[in-house]
């Protein structure tokens, strides 16, 4: 990734409205979850959450697809680890060991991704 794009994913997450409509995008995948659900959790007209998923989208951060009289939202999990991967491509100096917690959780170690406590 570079660093416009970076930029770019950045200020579209730059928006509590945005980051908790990604939060319930990223809960939701991969079957994806419809824009009116998404209205429905966020508690926000639907006119102002298209706004904020085309901002996601534009950033390509999340993908959506027709069905029927939906527009289904997902995320692109590959978008969000380039993310990731460009804040730790230098990561703390050249020594990965001291951020192998941080390396783990993002390449969906134990602490990420893990199925949902019964």
């Amino acid at each position: 990734m570079d660093e416009a794009s970076a930029v770019a994913a950045f200020a579209a997450l730059a928006n509590e409205h945005r980051v908790r409509l990604m939060r319930m995008i990223l809960r939701a995948t991969p079957e994806g979850i419809a824009a009116g659900a998404l209205a429905e959790g966020l508690g926000a007209p639907q006119s102002s959450v298209s706004f904020h998923l085309a901002a996601l989208e534009r950033a390509g951060l999340v993908v959506s697809r027709r069905e029927s009289r939906s527009i289904i939202y997902g995320a692109d999990p590959s978008a969000l680890a380039r993310l990731v991967g460009f804040l730790l491509e230098d990561c703390c100096g050249g020594r990965p060991d001291l951020c192998a917690a941080v390396l783990e959780r993002a390449s969906g170690g134990p602490s990420c991704c893990a199925p949902a406590a019964s």
